[in-house]
């Protein structure tokens, strides 16, 4: 007798519900706050809200030196949207202080609050809708993608990297920043019950406290190694030349308050530092030259190049970058230490393991430095309490070395 076959169609993927577009405030555009009595207003009414408030702040960083605020953004249920100028108004401390205790909700914390904090603005507590999206392993984590998936609404992002100092502000960019906060707050509703349902609200609290207390990054040794294209270049005397204009670009943005990059790009760094010009007509007649703007100042380029071609050789930059605390690039470790080389190897199944499991990237289930540094240093004994206390010295939180020590452990055992 014949199997009967199956004529069913296969059932379909939902469609998921279309977006609709989020083009206006709810209360319309609110003008800037730039006054001192406007500012005295607006800690009023945000002292009198109720819930959480929504922050954003907007930087200018292609177009001016630095990580500036230029705008900050605010939202909070009974007080409305406020737009504020902390150009006019740099101290915002005493917004600040009437909004202690309440959970100031951010997109990215970590790209804002370092510049809120020069403007004196400090959360008590903090809810971040980019890292819920993260533990909640969804595919997209921009505000927008954010927006669309929890809320169905449809968030322009045409303004983001708009030059946020100019002044006046056009009122679409306007607009374009009350809308970032206009529903912030309803998003963390939205992801808060989705952290909840799948148990992950207290990694997300250690996650959001972690982002709010982290300390600013400590500055870098040797900056200019950074340069894009510096892999290019192999001798001591044209890495001082590499390094020789990048200081000097660094003094004139600085000065001038522009991006470093719009007032010499890298790849004229690189080009000069590869042709080692020696008069100025030399130097404009290099294609990455030939813009007015660096024509202009070209002199002051040559001027830094002659100061690193008369360097004598004990002051040249060493062809390799300064001396780490961490470990080696993977690739190398196979033939420096294999037992080591295991170890990561073991790790990292383990870790990709976990964030199939538990939907979430691996590089939020455990910093990727901490991991190698951890493989090609093991503390002894190798066992499951030396490795989380390991991780908790690294910076893990709790429910990181809740989920990896044991697991580790016995993985390093096995490798």
């Amino acid at each position: 007798m014949e199997a009967e076959v199956s004529h069913e169609e296969p059932e379909a993927e939902p469609t998921p519900p279309p977006v609709v577009p989020l083009l206006e405030p709810a209360d319309g555009v609110p003008p800037v706050v730039d006054t001192p009595a406007a500012l005295a207003a607006t800690v009023a009414a945000f002292a009198a809200g109720t819930g959480p408030v929504a922050v954003d702040a907007e930087r200018a960083s292609g177009y001016r030196y630095g990580q500036r605020t230029y705008l900050v953004q605010l939202r909070r249920e009974d007080a409305g949207t406020a737009l504020i100028d902390p150009i006019a108004l740099p101290d915002l401390s005493a917004l600040s202080d009437a909004l202690v205790g309440v959970e100031w909700v951010l997109h990215a914390a970590s790209q804002d609050l370092p510049g809120l904090a020069e403007q004196g603005m400090r959360p008590s507590r903090v809810f971040d809708t980019e890292l819920a999206a993260r533990l909640l392993g969804m595919e997209r984590v921009g505000l927008a993608a954010v927006v669309a998936d929890t809320l169905g609404l449809g968030l322009a992002k045409e303004h983001s990297a708009v030059d946020w100092s100019t002044r006046p502000l056009p009122p679409e960019w306007l607009r374009y920043a009350a809308l970032d906060v206009e529903v912030l707050v309803e998003v963390r509703q939205v992801l808060a019950e989705r952290l909840a349902v799948s148990g992950k609200a207290e990694w997300a609290r250690q996650e959001f406290e972690a982002v709010r207390t982290a300390p600013p990054p400590a500055p870098r040794a040797e900056p200019w190694r950074r340069v894009s294209g510096l892999h290019t270049i192999r001798d001591a005397r044209r890495l001082a030349v590499v390094r020789e204009l990048y200081a000097t670009r660094d003094r004139n943005a600085r000065e001038r308050d522009i991006s470093p990059g719009r007032v010499l790009p890298d790849a004229a760094i690189v080009a000069a530092a590869q042709a080692m010009p020696r008069t100025v007509g030399q130097l404009t007649a290099l294609p990455a030259f030939m813009g007015k703007g660096t024509r202009r100042r070209a002199a002051l380029w040559q001027g830094a190049i002659d100061r690193a071609t008369a360097l004598p050789e004990a002051e040249l930059p060493a062809t390799r970058g300064p001396a780490s605390d961490g470990p080696p690039p993977p690739r190398a470790w196979a033939d420096r230490d294999p037992a080591a080389a295991a170890r990561l190897a073991a790790a990292r199944a383990v870790v990709a393991e976990l964030s199939e499991q538990h939907t979430v990237p691996v590089e939020n289930l455990l910093q990727p430095d901490l991991l190698r540094r951890l493989c090609w240093s093991p503390p002894a004994p190798l066992d499951a309490a030396a490795v989380a206390a390991t991780l908790t010295a690294g910076g893990a939180r709790a429910w990181q070395v809740e989920l990896l020590a044991d697991r580790l452990a016995t993985a390093f055992a096995t490798a």
